[in-house]
């Protein structure tokens, strides 16, 4: 398990406990305040959309193009967008921190 400081849409930090095994997005689904991941993590629908603190973006993988495509055709883009589904979380990104993104 590695920390995941996570800000929900009314600004509140939490701290969660995520587990290495899984992704970011599969550690958020189930949280009350968390990401609807509609389609399960497929890279299909950006409702695992989260803004991630832009000093923790040199530590993720880079975005394939589906992500990249997602991402700019939504109004609540910005230029530290990301999907969760395509974020593996690891003991590397503990202590990340995200922002869930404002619905579409």
């Amino acid at each position: 398990m590695a920390l995941i400081k996570v800000t929900d849409r009314d600004g509140i930090e939490h701290d969660v406990e995520g587990n290495t095994k899984f992704t970011l997005m599969e550690n958020l689904r189930d949280l009350e305040y968390g990401v609807a991941a509609v389609c399960g993590g497929m890279c299909a629908c950006a409702t695992c959309h989260v803004y991630v603190d832009p000093e923790w973006l040199p530590r993720l993988p880079p975005q394939q193009s589906d992500e990249k495509e997602l991402l700019s055709d939504l109004s609540t883009y910005r230029p530290n967008s990301r999907l969760s589904c395509q974020i593996r979380f690891t003991e590397a990104l503990a202590g990340l921190k995200v922002r869930i993104a404002d619905d579409e």
